[in-house]
């Protein structure tokens, strides 16, 4: 049967050839000439005077911009590459330049950073209140202060250009073991192996002899990598404690807080709310443990559907259900995600040899995104693609805003997606036929709830423990086993039969460079939206325009002023979090209510 819509995403409308591409390269080439160029340009600028050279600055901080633009279209670029093919040595070569490349951009914001830094403050007050400046007024705030929290501007050069082949060099050891990992798995009689990525969707697996045929070898592949994965987080922890130290940062969540643009306070607020709801939680999963015949859930049985009959989809029809509740909230994001899958803006083709996971990456200079995935047809599956719509939906509301203003932080990068997966949620459990169905359907929300409040609270426990043990030295793979088990064991408030002890190894976004701390934005963005979603319940089709305006002021707020402009509250209290809790629990007791 034709489908109607593909499922292999269009990269050549950027630059034409894949990693072999003659445009892509004449770009690296571009880029390589004109960035140390822009840094020239903006350190030549003088601070000395009382009055700012204008439209200087107007003229640097637009070509600037457009660099920015630039170099974000090329990276995004080579990371769908990658993704799409792990066998593909090219990419992985561009991506060590393209790493280089970010040496010399991120010398070029220390510069402004610098910059910045050096103004008197009636010199800084004129340039931010020219109106042709005053649009990224916020992003300029934002980095001057950063500077004056930093080493002086030829150490962080310095940081920037070692840590191509050090810090980020890491990362690509891990993607690179990654790629090339195979767990058996035996399949009629024969043994097939599995890319990491095809693994994880057999953990999904109705089957729980599956399941668990499948855990013990995937957490024996990892098992027999351990060495090589304790070797690289270590490096790369300890490189980040190194700079922290360098810095006189004594905080480990200091970046990651700043990153978020959020107070310590909101994130404690936030998990204290989370711990309260903790024990309802652990009532749904002791219930499913019933239903599945066990006396207790294990890892492995975690996204694990109920039994019955499950709903599956072609791709045709998921991307019709997604486009359909999506106008039931907002006719732009049903026309915008129509427009993105008809334009073969979504790679979800279930073959081997693709990266784990899914993501949404941002294509600045041609106002576009694309959405990497691997769709086999499960409900999870549909529940993935509108939370990566959600994701590039966010882009597009933001494409004409200046781009320092369009980088908005991962927590609230998370908020859109969630929102957007959780219409399409609700969607498939009220057109549910049968109780069988509608508690199928449930179990599958509740899995999120259970991700957010209780596995991610646990990667935030490990990571945090890890790295005060780590500023000690260097730890082993069997020590960071037994962190990763006493974290699992807290967050799940001690729910399940067994857990997953090289998680560690096995969860990539430890080892991101990008964005430390990988993990409590995702909970963050969960009860955010939770909040948000309860609010456009109450107001209806009017909320869709409130919402755009949220979502426009991402990358120019912190997220407690967001919160306080948007939706009228304060997130530092633990009120708004305690609601939002509430709100994801009431799944719990509609749940329990069917079984009984």
């Amino acid at each position: 049967m034709t489908s109607k819509y593909a499922q292999t995403w269009d990269l050549d409308v950027f630059f034409s050839g894949g990693s072999e591409s003659s445009a892509l390269k004449e770009e690296l080439s571009y880029l390589k000439r004109h960035l140390p160029l822009m840094k020239e340009k903006i350190l030549t600028i003088n601070t000395k005077t009382e009055f700012p050279a204008q439209e200087e600055w107007v003229q640097a901080i637009d070509e600037l911009q457009n660099l920015t633009k630039r170099f974000h279209e090329l990276n995004s670029f080579i990371s769908c590459l990658e993704a799409q093919n792990t066998k593909d040595e090219q990419a992985k070569i561009l991506r060590n330049q393209a790493n280089q490349l970010y040496a010399v951009y991120e010398s070029v914001m220390t510069a402004l950073e610098s910059k910045l830094a050096q103004m008197t403050d009636p010199y800084w007050q004129q340039l931010i209140n020219n109106s042709k400046i005053q649009s990224v007024s916020f992003a300029l705030m934002e980095k001057r202060n950063q500077a004056f929290e930093k080493l002086p501007p030829e150490q962080e050069e310095l940081v920037s250009d070692l840590s191509v082949d050090g810090y980020h060099a890491w990362e690509q050891m891990y993607y690179t073991i990654v790629g090339r990992m195979q767990i058996p798995y035996e399949e009629n009689g024969k043994t097939v192996y599995l890319s990491v990525g095809q693994a994880v969707n057999k953990l999904a697996h109705p089957d729980r002899k599956v399941r668990q045929q499948v855990f013990e070898k995937w957490e024996e592949a990892w098992e027999n990598h351990a060495h090589l994965f304790a070797e690289t987080i270590n490096h790369l922890s300890g490189y980040r404690l190194q700079l922290y130290k360098h810095r006189h940062w004594d905080h480990i969540l200091k970046e990651p807080l700043a990153k978020n643009r959020m107070q310590e306070k909101t994130l404690n607020a936030m998990w204290e709310a989370v711990e309260n709801g903790k024990s309802r939680l652990k009532e749904y999963l002791e219930q499913k443990a019933k239903i599945l015949h066990v006396e207790k859930l294990s890892w492995y049985d975690l996204q694990a559907s109920l039994p019955g009959k499950t709903k599956t989809y072609t791709y045709d029809e998921a991307a019709d259900f997604i486009i359909e509740q999506f106008g039931q909230f907002s006719e732009d994001l049903a026309a915008f995600t129509q427009h993105a899958i008809k334009n073969r803006w979504i790679e979800a083709e279930d073959r081997p040899g693709k990266n784990p996971g899914g993501f949404c990456t941002g294509f600045p200079q041609s106002k576009q995104s694309r959405i990497f995935m691997t769709f086999s047809g499960t409900t999870s599956n549909l529940f993935t693609l509108a939370h990566e719509l959600g994701h590039a939906y966010h882009s597009y509301v933001m494409k004409d805003l200046p781009v320092l203003v369009q980088d908005y932080a991962m927590n609230v990068a998370e908020t859109a997606s969630t929102f957007a997966e959780l219409i399409v949620v609700d969607a498939a459990i009220k057109r549910a036929n049968t109780k069988e169905e509608k508690l199928i359907l449930l179990d599958e929300k509740l899995k999120s709830t259970v991700a957010f409040f209780m596995d991610i609270h646990s990667r935030f426990l490990f990571e945090k423990r890890f790295y005060e043990e780590r500023k000690q030295g260097a730890l082993s793979s069997s020590r960071l086993c037994e962190l990763m088990t006493e974290a699992q064991k807290e967050g799940f408030a001690n729910a399940l039969a067994e857990y997953h002890p090289h998680f560690w190894a096995s969860k990539l976004h430890f080892y991101g460079t990008d964005v430390p701390f990988y993990n409590f934005p995702y909970t963050f963005g969960y009860l955010f939206s939770a909040g948000i979603y309860a609010r456009s319940q109450e107001e209806g089709p009017s909320f869709a325009e409130k919402y755009v305006h949220l979502l426009r002021d991402t990358g120019r707020m912190t997220v407690e002023e967001l919160a306080s402009r948007h939706l009228g509250v304060d997130l530092t209290k633990p009120d708004f979090w305690q609601e939002a809790v509430n709100l994801a629990l009431k799944d719990v007791e509609e749940f329990l209510k069917l079984v009984k």
